[in-house]
């Protein structure tokens, strides 16, 4: 059911993880601030509504409408301060909106650095409600117009600007052997962490 960026990730994942970069501190005034509530800690991040419209402006819809309350961080990829965590709501009919227009980082300028957010998806546009905070910096991530294939990569749309380390003890935190399919199996979260509640933030 949660198929998303396994392929990508897993020529991703063989790589040799790049030096770790500190998000950004303050966000610029175009940026809207998020705080995801989980029962690990408190995770705030800047949504770049202005360089990614499509793309955080539908998170913020998630948000205003309390669509990820209640939902979970379930997947985990990686080692300790260099993978990716994901989250969101995971097809669930109840919280899901329409997918939405693929904005790669070639239009918004935005790339997956160390503490980005971006959309999980299958083919370009069929992002909904999932994403993932990357740790480290994961260039493979950014489209790539000269590949070949599927090289629009993924949207980012965020970045972590507090609670960094809560995303890293959601990487690290045990994993089911059994759980997942193809090559998921063993990277879902032994007991997922819930996001009790997804607020704007001043």
């Amino acid at each position: 059911m949660i198929r998303q960026i396994a392929l990508a990730l897993l020529a991703l994942l063989t790589l040799s993880p790049a030096a770790a970069q500190s998000p950004a501190a303050p966000p610029p005034p175009g940026d809207v601030r998020v705080a995801l509530e989980t029962d690990k800690g408190r995770i705030v991040i800047a949504v770049h509504a202005d360089k990614a419209p499509i793309t955080g402006g539908n998170f913020l819809k998630y948000v205003d409408q309390k669509r990820l309350d209640g939902a979970q961080f379930y997947r985990g990829v990686g080692a300790p301060d260099y993978g990716f965590v994901q989250g969101g709501a995971q097809n669930d009919p109840k919280r899901i909106l329409p997918p939405i227009k693929h904005e790669p980082t070639t239009q918004t300028g935005l790339a997956h650095d160390d503490g980005a957010l971006s959309m999980a998806r299958y083919a370009p546009g069929s992002a909904t409600g999932d994403f993932f905070i990357v740790l480290g910096k994961m260039p493979a991530m950014d489209a790539h117009p000269d590949a070949p294939g599927d090289n629009v990569g993924f949207a980012v749309f965020a970045h972590v600007v507090e609670g960094l380390d809560v995303a890293k003890a959601i990487l690290i935190a045990p994993k089911s052997p059994t759980a997942g399919e193809g090559v998921m199996k063993g990277q879902m979260l032994e007991s997922p962490v819930k996001i009790v509640t997804a607020r704007r933030a001043p």
